[in-house]
């Protein structure tokens, strides 16, 4: 048995377009090799779970942390049987409090499984993961190249409070010509709220989940700094891949500008506040 194990990212919306996705792409594979695939999602009936995995005997489980934990718990899904264990977006899933159910996930299962993980980034949290279970990890790691943020032009803009930051976006679109922009925002929640927020503004708006490949954009606009500064250079670095320009827009408060010092100093870059002919850089 394969086990693919997903974040909750906050949001169960999100949660089950994800979890879904993978298991739509591994049952038409499971067309043509014969392998069966089921989905292990928090919040559905417990009982109906038990029922189905005892019934079907999937060769592939695709999950979330706590609902495969209470599963293997409660001997539904055997250890004896998985023979390879994925953890998909780790950096997100050791960061967002998933990291205890991990380890006890990890607690269960055999010593000689097969383990993968997959990260975007390689913060301490994942290289503590390699270290603890994994026997000889082999890491395929992304061309150094790839990861610059040369090209790209950096600003902030300070807003004083958190609930000015979304009239502070209005002026910005106000004021610029903007094609086309993403803007980055660190839960689901916060994006479903102003998706809505923008839409009764007559912006036109189309939320996307973690993963999105937009090369084109021009400009990135970070609502909210990430929590994480590995990830930073992921999000802006989408305007300036395979030689293209971009800027890249942050919006500071106060608490924000501790993570911003950090985010200059782990990348030895700077970060000037946004100059009047902004417009001419995009």
């Amino acid at each position: 048995m394969l086990m693919v194990l997903r974040s909750l990212q906050q949001f169960n919306r999100e949660l089950l377009f994800h979890v879904s996705k993978i298991q739509k792409v591994i049952l038409a594979l499971g067309d043509y090799m014969g392998a069966t695939c089921h989905a292990c999602i928090g919040g559905t009936n417990v009982r109906n779970e038990m029922q189905k995995l005892q019934a079907e005997a999937p060769h592939i489980v695709v999950g979330t942390p706590g609902r495969v934990f209470d599963m293997l718990n409660r001997r539904y899904l055997s250890p004896k049987w998985i023979k390879m264990f994925v953890l998909d977006e780790a950096d997100e899933m050791l960061s967002r409090g998933f990291k205890d159910q991990i380890y006890e996930i990890f607690q269960k299962l055999s010593t000689n499984i097969q383990v993968v993980l997959l990260s975007a980034t390689m913060p301490m949290d994942v290289l503590e993961v390699t270290k603890k279970f994994m026997r000889d990890p082999i890491r395929i790691l992304v061309k150094k190249e790839e990861l610059t943020l040369e090209g790209i032009k950096q600003f902030y803009i300070n807003v004083e409070r958190e609930e000015w930051k979304l009239d502070t976006l209005c002026d910005l679109y106000e004021t610029l010509t903007i094609t086309q922009a993403v803007i980055f925002l660190n839960t689901r929640r916060k994006v479903d709220w102003l998706t809505e927020k923008m839409h009764a503004r007559d912006f036109t708006v189309s939320a996307l989940a973690r993963g999105i490949d937009v090369q084109q954009v021009s400009l990135v606009i970070n609502y909210d700094l990430p929590t994480n500064r590995e990830n930073y250079i992921h999000r802006i670095g989408r305007g300036g891949r395979f030689g293209r320009k971009g800027v890249a827009i942050n919006f500071v408060t106060e608490e924000d500008k501790r993570i911003l010092r950090d985010i200059e100093t782990f990348y030895n870059t700077t970060v000037e506040e946004m100059p009047m002919n902004v417009a001419d850089l995009i």
